[in-house]
């Protein structure tokens, strides 16, 4: 079946049918959807080459894959390709992986030579990030996973990482805790120094220390979560209340918590940041975990729409979004009781 039939079977005209299977977001995504399911059914496969000379559009994202940092082995990042890859691939793109060691400028310098993708997804940005001025002075569109300081002028996808720690934290003040730790992300991404200043500042509005010994940070993983809890629980006077950047994090707090003859929501309370990692749920948890929540696969798949509005001509002031979390109160967290003994 050529696109003449196709669009003939569909009801609508040739030129419909191609933007729709190009992924263009000005057509409605039930069309889309209707006019992919049926070039599946009948077989229909445009040709690559002539659609790339016809859109001037190579129908490929690009991610950069640092392969010295074993991404595949964190279930974040995973989590956030399988998103992005998934509503990529439902607009009829490609997703291109590019291999990089240390050297990530040299990646996108080739992509945007070879014009071999679209647009890129910048994921994981630090508090000041070269890679953005690069990107720029390039010309290669691209979607940021994440904020750098200051006011973004470049299409983004983020939550409000500020304000998830400073609510967490605001819990657990109103719980009546006064010396409330955080295990944070590693301290020179963006989105740890921002769960830091929310924490900043609800301790300081509720006139309360911000220690910054308090806040111990590093790459979230259970091992991790292990030490930087034990270390704080190890502290006297020892926090009665913890924060955790990720669930995974978390699962490491618990266990510092037991080794040390304490129970989770009774001695110490946890509140998490759950990125929707599916083997992980925080319900299932012994006691069930309190956590701020936005599934970080919708985030890939909003990152991606970012990306085709972007390759649309859509201005950036349009695609720059900030999802919603919610607190979810489970029994990880509870009023302090009095201590009796220091550890």
């Amino acid at each position: 079946m050529n696109l003449r039939e196709l669009s003939a079977h569909l009801g609508l005209s040739q030129t419909t049918v191609s933007r729709a299977l190009n992924g263009y977001p000005d057509v409605a995504l039930e069309t889309r959807r209707r006019v992919a399911e049926a070039a599946e059914r009948f077989g229909y496969r445009p040709n690559a080459s002539a659609r790339r000379l016809a859109t001037g559009r190579a129908h490929a994202l690009g991610v950069a894959f640092p392969v010295d940092q074993n991404l595949l082995l964190d279930p974040h990042y995973i989590e956030f390709i399988a998103g992005l890859a998934g509503r990529a691939g439902e607009a009829g793109l490609d997703l291109m992986v590019s291999a990089t060691r240390r050297n990530e400028s040299e990646v996108y310098r080739r992509l945007a030579r070879t014009r071999g993708i679209d647009a890129t997804i910048l994921s994981g940005p630090m508090i000041e990030d070269g890679r953005i001025d690069l990107l720029r002075s390039i010309g290669l569109p691209f979607v940021v996973h994440g904020r750098t300081g200051g006011v973004p002028d470049y299409a983004f996808l983020d939550i409000d990482n500020r304000a998830t720690f400073r609510q967490a934290a605001q819990l657990l003040v109103d719980l009546g805790h006064r010396v409330i730790g955080a295990v944070n992300g590693d301290p020179v991404m963006a989105f740890a120094y921002e769960r830091r200043l929310g924490w900043e500042e609800a301790l300081t509005a509720s006139g309360l220390t911000a220690d910054p010994t308090l806040c111990l940070g590093g790459p979230m993983t259970e091992e991790n979560g292990y030490r930087f809890a034990r270390q704080l629980l190890e502290r006297s006077p020892r926090p009665t209340g913890i924060l955790c950047a990720s669930v995974l994090s978390a699962l490491g707090a618990y266990r510092a918590v037991r080794d040390l003859g304490l129970r989770v929501g009774r001695d110490v309370s946890i509140v998490a940041h759950d990125d929707g990692l599916p083997f992980i749920p925080p319900e299932t948890m012994d006691p069930p975990m309190t956590v701020t929540r936005s599934p970080i696969r919708i985030g890939g798949e909003r990152a991606a729409e970012l990306a085709l509005g972007l390759i649309a001509g859509r201005p950036v002031s349009e695609l720059q979004q900030v999802l919603p979390f919610d607190l979810i109160y489970r029994a990880s967290t509870a009023a302090p009781r009095s201590l009796a003994r220091t550890v």
